[in-house]
């Protein structure tokens, strides 16, 4: 038997002997759901339990991320396995919150285990002495882009800077000290783990349509009616998709966030809420540009005052391909040979596309949730996957990276080069956020 096998004998032990407590945390996080910059109650279990590991930890980071890092004790790389703190808002959801509808309709509660799981195992085997490097255990806030409003609000009081936990960890140092980074999600289809070779990036907009008040049935010759401004610019966005190149990948999803005040008044305000996402920057930027092209032109046909805000979301992802091969052997080795596959290329869209830009990554999937993702009905079915086997993935692909003096982790480092810089990266993000004024008669710009 390898070092290497013998080390993943000694982990996957560990993470079966605190089995129960892993188990627990993703279903008390399940139980407790916070949306992005508000999982108070979650990082607070995240750093209990690091802190029982006696690891020394960082909290309140981008408002709530928590951080961890052990040595190994010989120099190298250092890996970072990541969880993700925050839910989406689901109403219905059977373990939604009643006050504030949040709920982790997309697998979160298991991601925190599964990194919290691989600690478990890493650590109290001793094993992290015997690799090369570090490992990183980081709980990240606010994946989902979702009440951009609150976040945006966050942004002008100079809480954050960027609408996503990645992105703001990256502004504020806090992935300085990381090589490369890895983190799983759950899925509900039948092979056991794949992954994806990208995904698409987005821009986030917040559309305000600002129009005239006037009593809808008496006088509704005397208003300007927002509502019917934004119906006109969604029916021109939409007649836009045979503009865009296959390859792009182009979506683009508006969501009405406010449509007017009384419906016995013509509306005065309405505000629009959407992505732009695409496979690559070209497209995102070619697509964006439309988008407030059609805007502009559904404000001025009905007299109305348009305000673009848009700003920096998610960048394309690409994963590392040896760090995904490296993950389907474990993979194979738990759940048989036909049950990993590597796919092309996924639509939906990650902050893990940002850290991506900076450092090799790898964000892989595994089975054992129901339903639709982002669905009332998306469940974590199968515990013993999306909890314990997760955690032992990470921890296996953890040590195939960090064993031998970091050996594979090194070759990886030296074959891949950064798509951007740190500095390129936070000018890049800073350029797409802007604002617009259109009005009847002119343009400004903020």
């Amino acid at each position: 038997m390898t070092k290497a096998a013998e080390l993943k004998t000694q982990a996957c032990a560990e993470i079966d002997a605190r089995r129960d407590d892993i188990i627990a945390i993703g279903e008390s996080i399940l139980r407790n759901p916070e949306t992005g910059f508000r999982e108070v109650k979650t990082e607070q279990l995240v750093a209990r339990t690091l802190n029982d590991l006696d690891l020394e930890t960082q909290t309140g980071l981008a408002i709530t991320g928590v951080k961890a890092k052990i040595a190994g004790d010989t120099a190298g790389p250092t890996l970072a396995l990541i969880g993700e703190l925050d839910s989406l808002r689901i109403p219905d959801h059977p373990f939604a919150d009643t006050e504030t509808g949040a709920a982790h309709a997309c697998g979160h509660n298991a991601q925190i285990a599964g990194m919290l799981g691989a600690a478990m195992g890493l650590v109290t085997s001793n094993i992290c002495s015997q690799l090369g490097g570090a490992i990183a255990f980081i709980a990240v806030p606010a994946e989902e882009l979702i009440e951009v409003g609150y976040r945006m609000d966050l942004r002008e009081q100079n809480h954050i800077e960027f609408l996503t936990g990645k992105a703001e960890f990256i502004r504020r140092g806090h992935f300085d000290d990381v090589d490369m980074a890895l983190m799983c999600h759950t899925k509900n289809d039948d092979t056991a783990s794949h992954v994806a070779n990208s995904s698409n990036g987005a821009v986030i907009k917040k559309i305000r349509f600002l129009g005239k008040a006037s009593h809808a049935g008496a006088r509704p010759q005397a208003g300007i009616n927002a509502l019917n401004a934004a119906n006109l610019a969604m029916t021109a966005i939409a007649l836009l998709r045979e503009t865009f190149y296959d390859e792009d990948t182009i979506r683009i999803h508006p969501i009405i966030t406010h449509g007017g005040d009384a419906v016995s008044a013509v509306p005065a305000e309405v505000i629009v809420e959407t992505f732009v996402r695409g496979r690559t920057l070209e497209g995102i930027v070619d697509a964006n540009n439309k988008v407030d092209r059609a805007v502009r032109g559904a404000a001025i046909a009905i007299g109305a005052t348009a305000e673009i805000e848009t700003t920096a979301g998610y960048l394309p992802q690409t994963n590392n391909r040896t760090m995904s091969e490296l993950w389907g052997q474990n993979v194979k080795c738990l759940y048989g040979e036909d049950q990993f596959y590597i796919e092309d290329h996924r639509t939906g869209s990650t902050d893990m596309g940002d850290l991506g830009h900076i450092m090799p990554v790898t964000h892989p999937y595994i089975f054992g949730a129901t339903g639709n993702g982002h669905g009332n009905d998306y469940l974590m079915a199968d515990k013993e996957a999306v909890y314990i086997n997760m955690a032992k993935l990470l921890a296996m692909t953890t040590i195939d990276l960090l064993c031998d003096e970091g050996r594979q982790a090194r070759e990886i480092l030296a074959g891949q080069r950064p798509k951007l810089s740190k500095s390129e990266y936070l000018e890049f993000n800073r350029n797409l956020m802007k604002k617009v004024r259109y009005t009847p008669d002119e343009v400004t710009h903020e």
